[in-house]
């Protein structure tokens, strides 16, 4: 084993690093980093696993709320939300020049080049509070799924005469140490592989999804819902309104990823511009999740009705055939597992970077051991060993307190949509352009800004209720099967 120490207040300056040269001129690119080599494809991989995600599982409970004519447009109007503000932000991954300007390494650089340093604390506070959200989210969600698969077993064996009630706690501390594991990825240009891995993983479990939703309407002969989703004698008013208000977040949380937009865009060679590549990997991945959650969440819809539920890969909507439900649900597994990773990694940057700088002589922060790794080399930092397990921890036991995933994904959804996905990439495009205020793109974007926080404050009251709820049903420790 040997020993070395890195410059970690240069590393994590600038904290996601380029990958290797792919044979420029001295293998550099204009910002004195190794040359990137990310491509349309690999950004792609980026956005899906980001975007493509626990989300998708709550689509057919969110339509069945809203109907047949609500639900469907409420989804195409996130997803032209998506994308206009994608454009948005990747437009201002530059500062000046968009071809030779300063870059922007993450969100908060974009926001302290183009709003001033005034506003970083409160929106970084934000960003990765969402960030911090999201991990919860997907714990949450892979704990169901990996609890979906015990009690499948324990169906078969039992011939279904055994409830199979289980605790969700120890399989989210399993989740739990997996992802300790895999947080020893150094940085986010290191996780591409795992990107693709869980693309494939999402796209395996939502046509799982749409095909049993499919078997089950031939089953039944029919399609199932109405033009105004749950009806009345189903459930109260008052919980019609506050469910309607949760499906706007449930909904929401399937799209964004402007959290870590800027960090996929830096992961882009070029030319073609950084902003072109990522306007078209944009384009691409919002039109085939749409299609996919469009299909998924009609078919869902389309098969229980009012009984429609809030996972139908956990939820017991499905009941054979055992193995595909099996496969399905450690596809989701294995997705956000890279998900996860995926959110997370700018957390391990900002905390490794703020102890560099404040502690920049210990060993304890920058040494780093040489130890082989299947036929590898792998530098273990036991400051990174400890952080990121700590976080890891933390995350873990936080998701064993609120184990509702649909509310949760509601909660989350309105907090990330506005702030993130709508109000900061608006602001930031017209400082960056410098569009002069009343005119009439500056009251095009104003407009739209408003109109999304409505629809965010909204969601977030649907959301918060629907916890209360849970809470006061299903303790915590109490009442965990």
């Amino acid at each position: 084993m040997n020993s070395t120490s890195r410059d970690y207040n240069s590393k994590f300056d600038l904290p996601m690093v380029g990958v290797a040269s792919n044979g420029a001129p001295g293998g550099f690119d204009d910002d004195g980093r190794p040359k990137r080599t990310g491509n349309f494809w690999t950004a792609s991989a980026h956005i899906i696993t980001a975007v493509i995600g626990s989300g998708v599982l709550s689509l057919g409970w969110a339509i069945a709320q809203l109907g047949w004519v609500a639900g469907p447009a409420v989804m195409l109007f996130f997803a032209f939300v998506t994308y206009t503000t994608s454009v948005l932000l990747a437009k201002c991954y530059r500062s000046g020049d968009p071809v030779t300007g300063k870059r922007n390494y993450t969100y908060m650089e974009a926001v302290r080049s183009n709003l001033g340093a005034s506003k970083v604390k409160i929106f970084g506070f934000v960003q990765y509070l969402n960030l911090f959200g999201l991990t919860l989210g997907y714990t949450i969600a892979a704990s169901a799924s990996m609890l979906a698969i015990k009690q499948s077993i324990c169906f078969r064996h039992s011939r279904g005469k055994n409830p199979c009630q289980f605790s969700s706690y120890p399989v989210m501390i399993i989740f739990g140490i997996i992802e300790i594991v895999f947080s020893q990825i150094p940085d986010f240009h290191q996780t591409w592989w795992l990107s693709i891995v869980a693309s494939v993983m999402s796209f395996t479990y939502s046509i799982v999804i749409l095909g049993l939703g499919i078997a089950k309407i031939s089953e039944n002969g029919k399609f199932k819902g109405s033009i105004s989703g749950m009806t009345i004698e189903t459930i109260t008013k008052t919980q019609k309104l506050w469910r309607s208000f949760q499906a706007l977040g449930d909904i929401a949380f399937a799209y964004p990823y402007s959290v870590i937009l800027f960090e996929i865009q830096d992961t882009l060679k070029s030319p073609p511009t950084e902003a072109k590549t990522m306007k078209k990997a944009a384009l691409f991945c919002v039109t085939v999740t749409t299609t996919f959650y469009m299909l998924c969440g009609s078919m869902g819809y389309a098969a229980f009705g009012d009984r429609t539920p809030g996972n139908p890969l956990t939820g017991l909507g499905f009941y054979n055939p055992f193995w595909i439900l099996d496969i399905a649900n450690s596809a989701v597994v294995v997705h956000l597992v890279g998900a996860y990773q995926l959110f997370a990694q700018p957390i391990f940057a900002l905390v490794e970077k703020w102890a560099a700088r404040k502690w920049p002589t210990s060993n304890f922060i920058t040494k780093e051991i040489r130890i082989p790794f299947f036929g590898m080399k792998y530098n273990l930092s036991f400051f990174r060993l400890l952080s990121r397990s700590a976080f890891v921890g933390f995350t873990t036991i936080v998701s064993m307190l609120l184990p509702f995933f649909n509310d949760i994904t509601g909660i989350l959804g309105a907090l990330l949509f506005w702030p993130l996905t709508v109000f900061l990439p608006v602001e930031l495009y017209i400082a960056h352009e410098k569009i002069p205020k009343w005119s009439k793109s500056w009251i095009r974007l104003q407009m739209l800004s408003i109109i999304c926080l409505v629809i965010s404050v909204a969601a977030a009251a649907g959301s918060i209720a629907g916890v209360i709820g849970d809470l006061r049903a299903h303790p915590p420790f109490k009442n965990n099967s």
